[in-house]
């Protein structure tokens, strides 16, 4: 391999590295934009053109107009509060502005009527670049189960 193969691959290897680093921060922007109300944090890592599909019982939304139809009008109305965990990412690039990532989540919460409620799934996204920004342009979601925790109270810490 000679200088300008080694350079070219080298330059590879750093831009996976950094797409890595900026996959990992959207599943995390995710998380806490949805879960601390940031809506435009929610909002910012999701392409225009994206799909949402949250299966049963909740469906599958399209575009920023899906995605602040399932936020704002199906989910946020209802839980009190929600903690998502998510675990094991990992990413898969198709080409340098196409990966696939899977990702387990956890996720416990409380309604609005207090009771807490226990989820775990899987999310399969498919990340986009475009102009040098990536984002989530379908993000898939298996719940393995949505499960209320009786008798368990979310209450702060006194003290």
């Amino acid at each position: 391999m000679d200088t300008a193969q080694q350079l070219a691959a080298l330059l590879r290897r750093v831009d996976e590295l950094e797409s890595r680093a900026a996959l990992r921060d959207l599943v995390s922007d995710y998380c806490i934009g949805f879960d601390k109300r940031n809506w435009e944090r929610f909002l910012a890592i999701w392409w225009e053109d994206c799909v949402w599909d949250i299966g049963p019982p909740f469906g599958k939304f399209a575009g920023h107009a899906g995605i602040t139809q399932a936020v704002k009008g199906v989910l946020w109305p209802v839980w009190r509060e929600s903690h998502h965990l998510t675990s094991n990412l990992v990413v898969r690039f198709e080409g340098p502005d196409v990966a696939v990532g899977e990702c387990d989540v956890d996720c416990m919460g409380a309604l609005n009527d207090d009771s807490v409620q226990m989820i775990s799934a899987t999310y399969t996204d498919r990340f986009v670049r475009r102009n040098g920004v990536w984002k989530i342009l379908q993000r898939d979601v298996v719940i393995h189960y949505f499960n209320p925790i009786p008798g368990a109270v979310m209450t702060k810490p006194v003290g």
